[in-house]
């Protein structure tokens, strides 16, 4: 099952990489997520006829004790690292509203084997925190960025948070995190017409821009495939306007496809689930905040390590499982195959 100690699944594919959400709170309320605020009502209702009574929006976070302790998300790190896990990502939510998130940055940044520790926020809270995370190991910050205009940023968002998180991202670069990666949702309708200015962003200050498209994971079950913009589509937009080089890269693994521009500044990146899938390269599994294991973003199942790590389970039982689980992973996603169901829980619950 498992070659040279290493995670592997029955496809061939060796895990490298852990997501661990360490919230399922957000202070966003984002269209393709939490689309809860009346503005992201009104765009789905008048688009889809069928969301005039839509998906009830339940807030019953999870509560506190069911949320997995430092220790216990560090013992579970330190096994896996010893499987072969290399990469973290610390996600939510939004991992920023974690009381004294830097000291669990600190543990992780401690255990052998971990060459890669990053995060993904809104960035709101971030200037306020972003040397207590520097100073405790953290080494790369992706933020999110669905818009540059004011308005159209707190439609997405739900929040009049646009000053802040363009704060938080010159921070991190003068504080040094490299790369700082910046993502962009595109949704046909609402910010398909910025895709060219959000990346002269990312030019002209020297960024990783992602573009992503739009993901069936939205809590209010709206989405549908008309208003996702398609890798092909972003991308004839952009080299309409930039001389663009493509990037090639010996890692297969990777999730973006990526371009340079022809002055060497920047990056840009698409991230195509729904249009180019690339599950088969995918080394990726992800820890909930409540302890449950997704080997995929869209799994339909979710694996309990919450119980194994407070009923007194040795680590070679945890490891055991964790192995077993991962042999299990789902060869690829069904986005757009007639058997597709969403996953019961959001963006916000998983983790990105």
């Amino acid at each position: 099952m498992i070659e040279n100690g290493l995670l592997a699944d029955s496809h061939g594919r060796v895990m490298r990489d852990l997501r661990v959400s360490v919230t399922d709170r957000c202070n966003f309320r984002c269209l393709y997520c939490l689309p809860e605020t009346e503005a992201a009502l009104n765009f789905y209702r008048g688009r889809w006829a069928n969301f005039s009574n839509p998906a009830p929006i339940t807030r019953n976070w999870t509560s506190a004790e069911k949320i997995l302790s430092f220790e216990e998300i560090e013992r579970l790190v330190r096994l896996a690292a010893q499987l072969g896990i290399d990469k973290i990502r610390l996600t939510g939510g939004e991992p920023l509203l974690r009381q004294e998130l830097e000291i669990l940055v600190g543990k992780i940044a401690r255990i052998p084997g971990i060459k890669d520790l990053a995060m993904t926020t809104n960035g709101f809270l971030f200037e306020k925190k972003a040397k207590a995370l520097l100073d405790a190991g953290l080494q790369r910050v992706s933020f999110s960025l669905d818009s540059l205009q004011r308005e159209t940023f707190q439609k997405i968002t739900g929040r009049d948070g646009l000053n802040e998180v363009l704060r938080g991202i010159e921070l991190a670069q003068q504080m040094g995190f490299a790369p700082v990666k910046v993502n962009a949702v595109i949704i046909r309708g609402v910010n398909d017409q910025e895709i060219e200015s959000l990346a002269e962003f990312g030019r002209i200050h020297d960024l990783c821009f992602r573009f992503i498209e739009f993901m069936p994971l939205d809590s209010g079950r709206a989405w549908q495939k008309d208003l996702v913009v398609p890798a092909r589509e972003i991308l004839q937009k952009l080299e309409a306007r930039f001389s663009l080089r493509r990037i090639e890269s010996d890692n297969k693994s990777e999730t973006a496809t990526r371009w340079r521009f022809a002055d060497g500044r920047g990056e840009i990146g698409i991230i195509a689930p729904v249009s180019e899938p690339f599950c088969g390269h995918c080394n990726r599994i992800r820890l909930m905040a409540d302890g449950k294991i997704r080997t995929c973003l869209f799994s339909a199942a979710e694996h309990d390590f919450r119980t194994l790590l407070r009923d007194g389970s040795s680590d070679d039982v945890l490891q055991s499982e964790l192995k077993s689980v991962v042999w299990q992973k789902e060869d690829r996603h069904h986005i757009g195959e007639p058997e597709f169901v969403p996953p019961p829980r959001t963006m916000s619950c998983i983790g990105g």
